[in-house]
C-alpha cells in the first residue's frame, strides 16, 4: 500500500497541478495540517530536477505565509478557543510563564521548529498567542523554512538518483522514522 501511495505521489508530482498542490500543502501544514510538504517536494524535485530551486522557493514562501496564518490564529483566536480550555484544566497561569519564556527565546523556538520535524504549526500558533514580535517571527520562519526546503531540494538536485534509490529501497523504514518523529513531536508538546 505504501509503495502504491509513493508511486501515485510521484505521478502527481509530475502533473500540471503539482505546484499548486505543493503550495497548498505547504501553506496549510504551517498552520493546521499534519502532513509536511516534503511528501510532495521530494518526488517533484526527483521528477523535474530543473525545478528544484523554484519548488524550494514556493515551499518557503507558502510555508511562511501559512505560518503567518497560524500566528494570526494564535493572536486573534487564543482568547475564544485556547484560553477557556487552559483555564478549565488549570494551565492558564502556566501559559503566562510560557509566554514570558517564549518572548525571550521565541526566535529559537521558531527557528528550531522550522527546521525539524517538530510540528511547526504549534509554534506558529504559540507565537501569536504569546505575542512574539511579528518581525522576529517572520525572520526566523523565512530563515529556517528556507534552509529546510533548499537543503532538501539541493540534496535531491545534486544526488537525486542515489537518494531516490535509497528512499525507494527503504520506503517502509523512512515512513516509520517520519511517523515516529511526528508522534514524538506531539508527545513533546504534551510534556511541555
Amino acid at each position: 500500500m505504501l509503495r502504491r501511495l509513493y508511486d501515485w505521489t510521484l505521478s502527481l508530482a509530475s502533473g500540471p497541478r503539482a505546484p499548486a498542490a505543493l503550495g497548498t500543502v505547504s501553506f496549510v501544514e504551517s498552520s493546521v495540517f499534519p502532513i509536511p510538504p516534503d511528501i510532495l517536494l521530494i518526488p517533484m524535485v526527483i521528477a523535474k530536477k530543473e525545478s528544484a530551486w523554484r519548488l524550494a522557493l514556493l515551499c518557503t514562501v507558502t510555508s511562511v505565509l501559512g505560518g503567518l496564518a497560524g500566528y494570526m490564529i494564535g493572536l486573534f483566536l487564543f482568547q475564544q478557543v485556547a484560553e477557556p480550555i487552559l483555564a478549565f484544566y488549570g494551565y492558564l497561569d502556566k501559559f503566562d510563564q510560557f509566554s514570558t519564556v517564549f518572548k525571550d527565546w521565541g526566535w529559537w523556538f521558531v527557528f528550531i521548529a522550522g527546521l525539524t520535524p517538530f510540528p511547526y504549526k504549534v509554534i506558529t500558533i504559540a507565537s501569536g498567542a504569546a505575542g512574539l514580535s511579528l518581525p522576529v517571527f517572520l525572520l526566523a520562519s523565512v530563515v529556517s523554512r528556507g534552509i529546510r526546503f533548499f537543503v532538501v531540494a539541493g540534496l535531491l538536485y545534486f544526488f537525486g538518483p542515489p537518494i531516490r534509490d535509497f528512499i525507494e529501497k527503504r520506503l517502509g523504514l523512512m515512513f516509520t522514522i517520519f511517523m515516529v518523529l511526528l508522534v514524538g513531536g506531539f508527545v513533546l508538546i504534551k510534556l511541555l
